[in-house]
């Protein structure tokens, strides 16, 4: 049942012809990132490199790179897993079908993990510069490690019911870091291992903590499950596993999985940060420095024949966007136990994730009323907006499950139709306009810091939407080359932005102006304003990327005839939203052009790489 450690899985997968072994000798400063994500991009193979250049561990990509592998990984166990989330559901499912039991029971068992007294993960030790430099994108502040499960417990309540197992991003080169004596942990806001920092700093002590590389695929999607509060990330791990994670226990140490490739021990300093980063992230630009804690290294383990996985992140879609499918296959179902009126979620990965948040909500409240308005879907928002990292959700579109019962939340053109037939732009906007956001926006007004806004639609059509440019669309100087994105959805090119943020913009004003005296805009609810209307109209994806990295809805949404009533703000014409390039902004993600040049002669008929990419 499932795979006790990663080599087991990697012979595994070679065997089926799902994984090829790489032997060309490529650096991990460039070349290996890129060469993942190209493979990534083509649907190719997991990567197995064994000549990692200066580093004598192989390195190990695209493992969980396409849906159906990660399936095929986790094959033994789903069906269980599957179980288990359905008696959560629907627990009397049990009593219609008691035969159902049988397979959950035994799944049950593999959440408790086993106490071991020695484990492969105890055979060697290395120095951190000994790992692979995994660095990224050419900007990368240093290397980071971009697949750890970071292990720390509660100083409060120490032991695995307190324990959290997270992914958070990890420098371990450049910067102001000592070599092999320090390391940046990067955890954004909402994260397990926060609520343990707070507790030691408010004690003065230090934090220990673990990082774990490798092990039991399990342990690595573990650590990326949002799960609810009261189980630990490993005892999912177990579940999935389709085994009990056997965990060493050492005196004054926390526990260290046995089967683990890789484990960094030491303690986060409760007075010292460090400037970590830059980075490219999952948004598609780079995060920039920002003090982080620091880890204090104690020791580096590993075991006989370890292999280093590895991730590269960017602009979506990268090998994340397949984790994010897996997991919702898993949990999606959870949500409605959750959150009461909720009937789905989406968060759109094209648009960085958190950024832009679709919902399918009840609408009960007024069932009888001639003309509905948004109630119960607002107190859903809240909720919604309330829940962990969906409150992260920068931009949430909720629309009534009533209106529309066949409507697939994943179905983001007939997602967003459906929503901008029936918002009336005066009443239907809520703003927060001083909250937290995504660690890694760089639209809002600081780290950690910008707005949110709901978008809520009931009731039938308000208007129909166009799909042709209006004859007398005319724009205010400044702005030209209007293009069709979506029926109902405009993107115009906008002069360059160089208003600090915070601030109005009177060239945005003066378009919103202009666009009053044009006939035909009701057929046209949204338009964004960008640096590349072209670019933006051109794909789904780059218009969902463009609109919604690029603006903070307090600040960047403006809107024709807009006003307050009530302090709620609304317009009568279309909304207009602001996503040009701003000087605050992190700057997007470019490859090298000399790396891209060998990779791809590398790839020409006749090289070592040909057919991979």
């Amino acid at each position: 049942m499932g795979y006790k450690n990663l080599a087991a899985c990697v012979a595994d997968l070679e065997r089926t012809g799902a994984l090829v072994r790489i032997n060309e000798e490529l650096s991990s400063d460039l070349e290996i990132g890129s060469i993942q994500r190209r493979v990534y991009q083509a649907g190719g193979p997991a990567l197995l490199f064994t000549r990692v250049k200066g580093c004598p561990f192989p390195m190990l990509g695209n493992l969980f790179g396409t849906l159906e592998r990660t399936r095929y990984i986790f094959r033994d166990t789903l069906k269980a897993v599957e179980r288990l989330v359905q008696l959560k559901i629907d627990p009397k499912s049990a009593l219609k079908d008691p035969a159902s039991l049988l397979g959950a029971v035994p799944a049950a068992w593999h959440l408790l993990p086993k106490e071991v007294g020695d484990g492969p993960i105890l055979a060697n030790r290395t120095t951190i510069d000994k790992l692979p430099q995994l660095k990224s994108w050419p900007d990368d502040g240093g290397a980071f490690i971009t697949l750890p499960q970071v292990y720390s417990e509660s100083t409060v309540e120490p032991g695995l019911r307190h324990s959290n197992l997270g992914m958070y991003r990890v420098q371990i080169s450049g910067g102001e870091y000592r070599q092999n004596a320090e390391i940046g942990v990067h955890y954004q806001i909402h994260r397990g291992i926060g609520f343990h920092h707070a507790e030691a700093i408010e004690r003065g002590e230090p934090l220990r903590v673990n990082i774990f590389v490798g092990g039991a695929p399990s342990m690595t999607v573990a650590a990326v499950m949002p799960l609810p509060e009261g189980m630990p990330e490993l005892s999912f791990a177990g579940l999935l596993a389709g085994h009990r994670i056997e965990m060493v226990q050492r005196p004054g140490q926390l526990p260290i999985p046995a089967q683990a490739d890789f484990c960094i021990t030491g303690v986060i300093d409760p007075n010292k940060t460090l400037p970590e980063g830059p980075f490219g992230d999952h948004f598609g630009y780079y995060s920039l420095a920002h003090h982080f804690p620091v880890l204090q290294v104690e020791e580096v383990l590993h075991r006989d024949g370890a292999i280093w996985p590895f991730t590269t992140v960017g602009r979506p879609p990268q090998e994340d966007t397949s984790f994010g499918a897996f997991i919702h296959e898993l949990t999606g179902p959870l949500i409605p136990t959750v959150i009461p009126g909720v009937k789905a979620v989406h968060a759109v990965d094209a648009a960085g994730v958190h950024p832009l948040l679709l919902a399918l909500g009840s609408e009960r409240y007024v069932p009888y009323g001639e003309r509905r308005t948004p109630q119960e879907l607002l107190t859903i928002a809240n909720a919604v907006l309330g829940q962990g990292q969906l409150s992260l959700a920068k931009y949430l579109m909720i629309a009534s499950h009533e209106d529309a019962p066949q409507l697939d939340i994943h179905d983001i053109p007939a997602f967003l139709r459906h929503v901008l037939e029936r918002i009336d732009l005066k009443r239907d906007l809520h703003f927060q306009t001083a909250t937290t956001i995504d660690t890694l926006d760089y639209s809002g007004s600081g780290l950690n810091s910008g707005s949110k806004v709901v978008f809520a639609a009931v009731g039938e059509k308000r208007r129909t939407l166009g799909g042709e440019l209006p004859s007398s669309l005319r724009l205010a100087d400044g702005f030209d080359d209007p293009c069709i994105c979506l029926p109902g959805v405009i993107a115009v090119r906008g002069p360059a932005c160089t208003i600090p943020k915070g601030e109005a913009d009177p060239q945005m004003e003066a378009l919103c102006a202009a666009l009053e005296a044009v006939d035909g805009l009701e057929s046209f609810p949204l338009i964004v304003v960008c640096d590349d209307s072209r670019f933006a109209a051109k794909h789904l994806d780059n218009f969902l990327w463009v609109t919604f990295t690029r603006s903070d809805p307090a600040a960047d949404i403006y809107g024709v005839g807009a006003g307050m009533v009530c302090k709620q703000w609304g317009c009568t014409g279309p909304l207009v939203i602001d996503a040009r390039v701003k000087p605050h902004h992190a700057p997007p993600l470019v490859e090298d052009p000399a790396v891209e040049r060998k990779l791809d002669q590398l790839a020409a008929p006749g090289g070592p790489l040909h057919g991979l990419y």
